[in-house]
């Protein structure tokens, strides 16, 4: 099971509306702690971002399952799990958004300060990185058309060529640039993940 293309539309979709309120944060937080102090002292406690952290770390540990799963053949060690490899990248796309959805209840839209705000673009990086490459990816596979690119109308047959690029060979270029993006990008979250939960038990 893959999810299509019209799936991956959706799930984009869905990912820029749990964007939008990191946007507007600024104005509704300040509405909240004015309006409804007690409300945003609560948000802003230590209990409720235990609580929310503790299940984003859930996600987040899930998602590193999946990529065993998915990246365990290639290793040294092989990993054996149930389920085919197309089973666990789409629960990998679907759950990487439901991570969004949990860090924006952690946050309640907040984008950091400092190491925090970085760590916050990082980990948007991440998410949009792997969306906007597996539709882009999987519209191209999903296409009757053989062939890509331009032709101007003034180009003889015999030229074509040039301005043409194969199904296969275009799947290859877009998989070398978003997948390598994603997974520097990955790692750069992991590392700044630790230094995340060091800090927040440090200053507790």
């Amino acid at each position: 099971m893959k999810p299509k293309f019209a799936t991956l539309i959706i799930l984009t979709l869905l990912a820029a509306l749990l964007l939008l309120p990191f946007v507007f944060s600024p104005y509704y937080l300040v509405y909240l702690r004015d309006r409804a102090f007690e409300i945003h002292l609560i948000l802003q406690g230590e209990i409720y971002k235990q609580i929310t952290g503790y299940c984003s770390l859930f996600f987040v540990l899930i998602e590193m399952l999946l990529i065993a799963r998915k990246r365990g053949r290639t290793w040294l060690v092989k990993i054996k799990l149930p389920g085919s490899l197309q089973v666990w990248r789409s629960w990998h796309i679907f759950l990487g958004v439901a991570l969004l959805g949990s860090t924006l209840i952690h946050t309640i839209g907040s984008r950091g300060l400092n190491f925090n705000a970085v760590f916050l673009w990082v980990f948007f990086g991440v998410t949009l990185s792997a969306l906007v490459g597996a539709v882009a990816e999987t519209g191209v596979l999903e296409s009757s058309r053989r062939y890509f690119g331009w032709v101007p109308h003034d180009t003889k047959e015999v030229h074509k060529s040039r301005f043409l690029i194969s199904k296969a060979a275009l799947i290859r270029n877009l998989r070398a640039w978003w997948l390598n993006t994603h997974i520097f990008l990955v790692a750069v979250f992991c590392v700044m993940l630790v230094f995340h939960i060091f800090l927040a038990y440090y200053y507790q």
